[in-house]
C-alpha cells in the first residue's frame, strides 16, 4: 500500500477489540477442550472460519493474486496456509491440556521475539540492530522462565513439559509464517485469509480422523464454545485485523502483542481460577520488556506520526 497509516480513534478502538478477543481466545478454547478432543477443536475451528471466510470472498468475486503466480508462489502460500493455521491450532488445542490459558497467551508475546531474526535474514531493509539484539535476548530470559521455571504450572501432569514445548513451537509457527506472508507476490488481503483457512482444512481434517478417529458427539455447550472460537477470533478477528493493518499500518497493528498476554491471565485467573505464581508477572514483564525495546524506533515514529497536532 502506497498511502500513508491513517490513525484514528476507532483505530484505537479496533486494536482494543483485537486484544480482548486474541487474549480471551486460550480460556475458551480451555474450556471446549472438556467436551471435545484437541485435533477436532482445531478443526472445527478452522473449518467454521473458512466457510464463513470464503463466502464472504465469494461475494467479492473470488479475487486473489494480482497476476498469474508461478510454482514458487504456489508453494509459499500452502506453506503459510498450513503453519499459520493448522499446525499451530494443532499444537496449541493438544499443548493445552496440560498448561493454562495464561501460560498460553504469554508464550504468545514471545513471536515478537522469534519474527526478529527470521526478519534479519530474509526480510530486505529489516537488520539486526543493538537494540533489537538487546530487546531480543531479555525477552528470551523471560521466556525461559516460562518454560523452565514455575511459572504456571498448571496440572502436574507428566505431559506438562510437552505441552510447554508444543505451545511454544505454536508461537515458532506463526513467526516463521509471518515472515513467510510478507514475501508473497501481491494479493487480495480476504482472498489471503480465506485460502489459508482452507489449506489448513487439507490437513487439520485428516490428521483429527487418522488420530482421534471419527469426530466425538459433544455437547451443546461444546458446540457453543467450537462455534465461537470459529466465528470470532478465527473470522471476524482476522476481518478485523485486515482492517487495521490496510488503514493504520503493520506497525500499529504490532500494539496488540502487548495486550494479548495481560488479557489471558486475567481471563484465566478471572473466570477459571487459575493460578498466578510470581515466576509468571517476571516472565510477563522481561517479555513486553523485550519486545518494546526491540521494537522502540517503530513505536516511536508512530506515537510521533498519531500524535494530535497543536
Amino acid at each position: 500500500m502506497s498511502q500513508q497509516p491513517q490513525i484514528t480513534p476507532s483505530s484505537w478502538i479496533m486494536i482494543a477489540l483485537l486484544g480482548v478477543t486474541w487474549g480471551g481466545t486460550f480460556m475458551v478454547m480451555e474450556l471446549a477442550l472438556r467436551g471435545i478432543t484437541p485435533f477436532w477443536l482445531a478443526a472445527g475451528r478452522i473449518g467454521f472460519a473458512a466457510l464463513l471466510l470464503t463466502a464472504i470472498w465469494g461475494a467479492q468475486g473470488f479475487k486473489l493474486f494480482e497476476q498469474r503466480p508461478d510454482a514458487r508462489a504456489i508453494a509459499a502460500l500452502i506453506f503459510v496456509g498450513l503453519f499459520s493455521t493448522a499446525v499451530p491450532f494443532m499444537l496449541l488445542s493438544w499443548g493445552q491440556q496440560y498448561v493454562t490459558s495464561g501460560f498460553t497467551g504469554v508464550s504468545m508475546a514471545a513471536i515478537a521475539l522469534m519474527v526478529l531474526p527470521l526478519a534479519h535474514f530474509f526480510v530486505p531493509g529489516e537488520r539486526m540492530t543493538w537494540r533489537r539484539a538487546l530487546g531480543m535476548c531479555i525477552g528470551f530470559v523471560g521466556v525461559y522462565l516460562l518454560i523452565g521455571g514455575t511459572a504456571l504450572d498448571s496440572s502436574g501432569n507428566a505431559f506438562e513439559w510437552a505441552g510447554r514445548i508444543a505451545v511454544l513451537l505454536a508461537t515458532l509457527c506463526y513467526a516463521v509464517s509471518s515472515i513467510s506472508v510478507r514475501r508473497l507476490p501481491p494479493i487480495d488481503s480476504m482472498g489471503l485469509a480465506a485460502v489459508l483457512l482452507l489449506i489448513g482444512c487439507l490437513l487439520v481434517f485428516p490428521a483429527a480422523l487418522i488420530t482421534e478417529g471419527l469426530p466425538p458427539a459433544i455437547s451443546g455447550m461444546t458446540f457453543f464454545w467450537v462455534s465461537l472460537l470459529g466465528l470470532v477470533p478465527t473470522a471476524a478477528a482476522n476481518l478485523l485485523r485486515v482492517v487495521v493493518i490496510r488503514t493504520a499500518g503493520p506497525v500499529f497493528m504490532s500494539l496488540v502483542n502487548y495486550q494479548v498476554p495481560v488479557w489471558s491471565v486475567v481471563f484465566g485467573a478471572w473466570i477459571l481460577s487459575e493460578d498466578l505464581p510470581p515466576a509468571l508477572f517476571q516472565a510477563l514483564a522481561l517479555i513486553l520488556a523485550g519486545v518494546a525495546l526491540a521494537q522502540y524506533g517503530a513505536l516511536k515514529r508512530l506515537f510521533t506520526r498519531s500524535a494530535p497536532k497543536s
